[in-house]
């Protein structure tokens, strides 16, 4: 499952993230495999998706989350 696919509350952990230009970045901000991650929300028409890791708030575009696979904790 990718992280776009996860539904507000659940509680996930970072199994992999894509090759793409954007994966260095995504992992300089914390998003590295085997990190926990909570779904906060989605703004009304869904893009972007609000998440927690770590000690901060995160928002990230639905095409960028397409690139990260999570599996459920």
């Amino acid at each position: 499952m990718t992280l776009k696919e996860g539904k507000t509350g659940m509680n996930l952990k970072i199994a992999a993230i894509e090759d793409s230009p954007l994966k260095n970045r995504l992992m300089t901000m914390g998003l590295i495999p085997g990190t926990k991650v909570t779904v906060l929300r989605s703004a009304p028409f869904g893009d972007p998706m609000a998440i927690r890791l770590r000690s901060y708030n995160l928002a990230l575009r639905r095409s960028d989350a397409e690139k990260i696979t999570v599996e459920a904790v």
